[in-house]
């Protein structure tokens, strides 16, 4: 199903957490048979995905250039996007969509250990996932839509922020108001976001063991 993000529908697409992988093959430049209904805009922007993972800038990435990665001509690109903005709000939907994935793998990896260690996990790995593709993380917060996120209801968040208002439900007290919960949710998302931005901005150098330290600290503050 397609889903909405910016004001644009796009594909969802299903990506592996370690890889970028798509469920479609993307076809080299010397083959031309028709695609499926459907299959070309998951390539056209898991080839995208590639690009800016391989150091395009989204300031250079070119419709042109994807119709010539995955063999097709620009004018079937523009059947499926109109224009370079509504590609580049499919992508940032599709590069929300894999850094949920990672998280809630991240999460449920250590869920035994506990909410706040399954928190602290999610939390570490929305910061992996901005060093892992710094184009694609920038790309997701610049096209977002310009609105108070922690407001939306849970029927029109994305999973990514109904799992971080869920794991604030988690780690607070049941007495917590909604106020606190609330601050606790920014609180959280700040860190972390302003963290990966630091890091990739070269502000401070960032490994593993100082992530998760970093974010348990926070965390351990919550209750």
């Amino acid at each position: 199903m397609p889903l909405a993000f910016g004001g644009f529908y796009v594909y969802s697409i299903n990506m592996a957490v370690k890889d970028n992988s798509v469920n479609i093959g993307v076809r080299s430049a010397e083959s031309r048979a028709p695609y499926h209904h459907g299959d070309l805009g998951a390539a056209l922007i898991a080839a995208g995905m590639a690009a800016l993972d391989s150091g395009t800038s989204v300031d250079d990435l070119s419709l042109r250039a994807l119709a010539r990665t995955v063999g097709v001509s620009a004018t079937a690109v523009y059947r499926h996007f109109p224009d370079k903005g509504a590609l580049l709000h499919a992508l940032a939907n599709a590069g929300l969509d894999r850094m949920n994935a990672m998280q809630r793998t991240a999460a449920t990896a250590v869920g035994h250990e506990g909410p706040n260690a399954a928190f602290c996990a999610s939390g570490g790995a929305y910061v992996r996932f901005a060093l892992a593709h710094p184009q694609l993380f920038r790309l997701i917060w610049r096209t977002a839509p310009s609105a108070d996120l922690l407001d939306a209801s849970l029927e029109n968040s994305h999973p990514g922020m109904v799992d971080l208002r869920q794991g604030i439900d988690a780690v607070l007290p049941a007495d917590a108001t909604p106020r606190e919960r609330r601050i606790a949710a920014l609180k959280s998302w700040s860190l972390v976001h302003g963290l990966a931005t630091l890091a990739l901005d070269k502000q401070v150098m960032l490994d593993d063991a100082m992530i998760d330290q970093v974010v348990a600290a926070a965390i351990a503050g919550q209750g």
